[in-house]
């Protein structure tokens, strides 16, 4: 015998029994939308890729092409440019030594001519002894050391400078 109860028992739990199927259908169908989504995006991920495969990479790959053409260009302009400033430091320094030079020898031949101007004929023997000579002959050594200590100088400025302006040239070629 069934009662009523039962029958009432038995149909709740059936409606749980679709309720529970609908819910889990409506799971399912929230899943499928997700799920094709996921597909939609990763389909435009995979268009994308595609498309810079078949045309970006190539776009790209010219673009590296010119960069390394260029860093090349820059390279061999930067070793021209060490070379060209090489060689006219060298012409620098040449030309500060003769100048140097010739400096010297006009200072010397002028101390002679001093010295030879304020010399008599019987003062010529005291004067090889004098102190006074001697401290002439210390200062024109010291003279050449300053000034050889001043070609210094400027060579090594020269130097600098020129560093500097190699550096501002690779930096504007850089650029």
């Amino acid at each position: 015998v069934i009662t009523r109860d039962d029958v009432e028992e038995s149909l709740k739990a059936v409606f749980q029994f679709v309720r529970d199927k609908e819910q889990l259908l409506q799971d399912l169908r929230s899943q499928i939308e997700e799920t094709k989504k996921k597909i939609l995006e990763k389909q435009r991920e995979r268009d994308y890729w595609l498309e810079y495969k078949n045309v970006g990479s190539k776009i790209h790959a010219e673009k590296i092409s010119s960069l390394e053409k260029d860093i090349a260009d820059v390279k061999y302009e930067l070793e021209r440019t060490e070379e060209y400033y090489r060689e006219a430091l060298k012409v620098v320094k040449e030309e500060n030594q003769k100048l140097f030079d010739r400096h010297m020898k006009l200072l010397s031949e002028k101390a002679l001519k001093n010295a030879v101007g304020y010399l008599d004929k019987n003062c010529c023997r005291e004067i090889e002894e004098n102190e006074w000579l001697k401290e002439e002959v210390k200062i024109y050594r010291k003279e050449e050391i300053d000034l050889k200590a001043s070609v210094q100088l400027l060579e090594e400025e020269n130097t600098s400078l020129l560093a500097k302006l190699i550096d501002i040239k690779l930096q504007h070629l850089r650029v």
